[in-house]
C-alpha cells in the first residue's frame, strides 16, 4: 500500500512536468518509465558486481562497458543539470544506450526502438532525477506500488482510462483463476500489463518454492507471461510495470488482435483480459480465422472468440465483458453463448455493479469465467450478484469501510468460489446460486443474472380501508379546526 508520504512525492514529480509544459498523462509516465528503467538497470549492474565481488570470479552478463560508466544512475545523479541534459540528449548517449540495449534481444529493448526522450530543459530533468532518487526502490513491493499509483492517473486521462483496470478487479479475476506454477498466462489487449502483474504477484504470493528452482524460475521469467497490444507506448509502459514487479523477460508484441492474422493458437493455459469495446468493427478487416468461430463485427463478441482460439484444452479464462455479451438477442450473441455453454465449461457469471469503471465509464459489465473442453462439460453456472466493489459507485470513487460485507463483496466472491460445493444449498433469492444447464437452455443461453435470480418480498399488511377512512376524517377535522383557529387570531 502506498504511503502519503510516497504519494507526495511523486505528485510532486508530476507538477514538475505539469509545470515544465508536459501535461499529457501518458507522455509523464512514459518518461517516468524511461527513468525508472535506467535505475533499475544500475541496480542490476551493481548487483552482479557485487556477485563477481564475493566469488572473485569476472562480472557476469555486465549491462555497462568500461567506457558507459557515466550511464549509470549512480554515477550521473551527481552532475549538475546541463552535464545531465547533453548526456542523455546527445548521440550514442543514455537515451541512445537504453534504446539499443542488447541489440533488440529482449522485449524491452525492442519496445524502445521508436521511444522518444520528451524531458525538455535541464533543470527539468535534474529535478525529477533528484525526486526519484529521493524514494526508496529496495523494495519489490514498493516499486509497484508506486507504478500503479502512476497509473491511476490514466482513469482521469478521458480516452485513455480504457487502457486501465482497477486493481481490485484485477485481483480477485486472478484470485478466481488462481494461477499455477506451470501456467503459460496471455493478456491478447494487454495496457499496462495490469493481469500479467498481479498473476506474478499471486505466484510471489502462494507459490513460493518455484523461486527456489532454476527451472521454474525461468519458466517464470521468460516463459510465463504473453502479452499482446496495438499500442507502441502502452506496450512499453507494460513492459517497465512487468519489469518493475520483478519478471524479467515476458514476452511482449505489437499485434492487433482482432485484425491480424495470426498463427498463435492452442499455445496457453490461462487467459485474463478486460480488451477495450468500441461497438463494431469493419467486417472486412476482422481476422478471417476469427470469423471462422463467430460471424460479426461486434468487437466484444470477437475477444471472446480470440480467447477461445488462444487457449490449450483445459485452459481457463476470466474475462470482463459488457452486459450486452450476456442478454443479447442477435444470432451471433447466441452463438458465442451456445458454444460456451456446449461445447465448452461455462464455470460463473459474476454481475458487477455498473460504476466499477467510472470516471470514464459507466456501462454495467460482468466477469465471465469459463474453461476450453472442446467436448462441454457445463452441467450449472454459478453466478454472483455483486452490488458493491469497496469504492463509491459515483465519478469520484471514494473508498468505503471495506471491512464491511455491504461496502464490498469482493472478499465474499472469493471465499464462495474457493468453497464451490457449499453453493448447491443456495436459493434464488441469495446474493449467489447455481443455474443448472437445462434452465439455460430453455432460455435460449441467456446469461442475465436477472433472468434467474428471485426477489424475496416482505409482505406488508394494511388497516382495513374503513379504518384508514375514518383516519383520514379525523386527520382532516384537525386541519379544519386548526385553520379555523388561525383566523380568529388574525381578526
Amino acid at each position: 500500500m502506498i504511503t502519503g508520504e510516497l504519494r507526495n512525492k511523486i505528485d510532486q514529480i508530476w507538477d514538475v512536468f505539469w509545470s515544465g509544459g508536459i501535461s499529457n498523462p501518458l507522455t509523464v509516465i512514459e518518461q517516468i518509465t524511461y527513468l525508472l528503467f535506467i535505475r533499475r538497470l544500475d541496480e542490476i549492474h551493481t548487483s552482479r558486481e557485487q556477485k563477481a565481488q564475493f566469488t572473485n570470479k569476472q562480472i557476469e552478463k555486465p549491462i555497462f562497458s568500461e567506457g558507459q560508466q557515466d550511464f549509470r544512475w549512480s554515477r550521473f545523479r551527481d552532475f549538475d543539470q546541463e552535464t545531465m541534459h547533453k548526456l542523455f540528449t546527445r548521440d550514442e548517449g543514455v537515451f541512445t544506450f537504453i534504446k539499443n540495449l542488447h541489440n533488440g534481444e529482449t522485449a524491452y529493448s525492442k519496445l524502445m526502438k521508436d521511444a522518444v526522450f520528451m524531458i525538455p530543459t535541464p533543470a527539468i530533468l535534474d529535478k525529477v532525477v533528484g525526486m526519484l532518487d529521493a524514494i526508496p526502490m529496495e523494495d519489490r513491493d514498493t516499486k509497484g506500488d508506486l507504478y500503479e499509483y502512476l497509473l491511476s492517473h490514466l482513469s482521469t486521462a478521458g480516452k485513455n482510462g480504457q487502457f486501465r483496470t482497477p486493481r481490485h478487479i484485477i485481483k480477485m479475476m486472478v484470485e478466481l483463476t488462481a494461477p499455477k506454477p506451470d501456467d503459460i498466462i496471455c493478456d491478447p489487449a494487454c495496457g499496462t500489463c495490469g493481469f500479467l502483474m498481479s498473476a506474478g504477484e499471486y505466484l510471489r504470493e502462494h507459490h513460493k518454492k518455484i523461486f527456489s528452482n532454476k527451472e521454474k524460475v525461468d519458466h517464470f521469467n521468460n516463459k510465463m507471461f504473453t502479452a499482446f497490444d496495438f499500442d507502441a507506448t502502452m506496450l512499453r509502459i507494460g513492459a517497465m510495470n512487468m519489469l518493475l514487479h520483478g519478471i524479467e523477460n515476458p514476452h511482449i508484441e505489437g499485434r492487433d488482435s482482432l485484425h491480424q492474422e495470426s498463427d498463435v493458437e492452442d499455445e496457453f493455459t490461462l487467459v485474463l483480459a478486460n480488451p477495450p469495446f468500441k461497438g463494431s468493427l469493419d467486417y472486412d478487416s476482422v481476422a478471417k480465422n476469427l470469423l471462422q468461430t463467430v460471424k460479426t463485427k461486434k468487437t466484444e463478441l470477437l475477444f471472446i472468440a480470440l480467447f477461445l482460439r488462444l487457449l490449450k484444452t483445459g485452459g481457463r479464462c476470466a474475462c470482463i465483458v459488457p452486459d450486452g455479451v450476456l442478454f443479447g438477442s442477435s444470432k451471433a450473441h447466441k452463438d458465442i453463448r451456445r458454444m460456451i455453454v456446449e461445447d465448452h465449461k461455462l464455470d460463473a457469471i459474476i454481475s458487477m455493479p455498473s460504476g466499477v469503471f467510472k470516471p470514464y465509464a459507466g456501462v454495467s459489465t460482468a466477469v465471465l469465467v469459463f474453461t476450453k473442453t472442446n467436448s462441454g462439460g457445463t452441467d450449472k453456472v454459478w453466478f454472483y450478484d455483486m452490488k458493491a466493489d469497496g469504492y463509491s459507485l459515483d465519478d469520484k470513487r471514494t473508498l468505503l469501510d471495506v471491512g464491511k460485507h455491504e461496502n464490498n463483496n469482493i472478499p465474499d466472491v472469493v471465499k464462495r468460489w474457493s468453497n464451490i460445493s457449499a453453493e448447491e444449498k443456495r436459493k434464488r433469492t441469495d446474493q449467489s446460486f447455481f443455474v443448472p444447464l437445462e434452465e439455460i437452455r430453455e432460455n435460449e443461453y441467456d446469461l442475465s443474472i436477472n433472468r434467474y435470480k428471485e426477489i424475496e418480498y416482505e409482505e406488508v399488511e394494511y388497516d382495513p380501508p374503513q379504518v384508514i377512512i375514518e383516519e383520514l376524517e379525523k386527520l382532516e377535522t384537525e386541519i379544519q379546526s386548526g385553520l379555523a383557529e388561525l383566523k380568529r387570531i388574525l381578526k
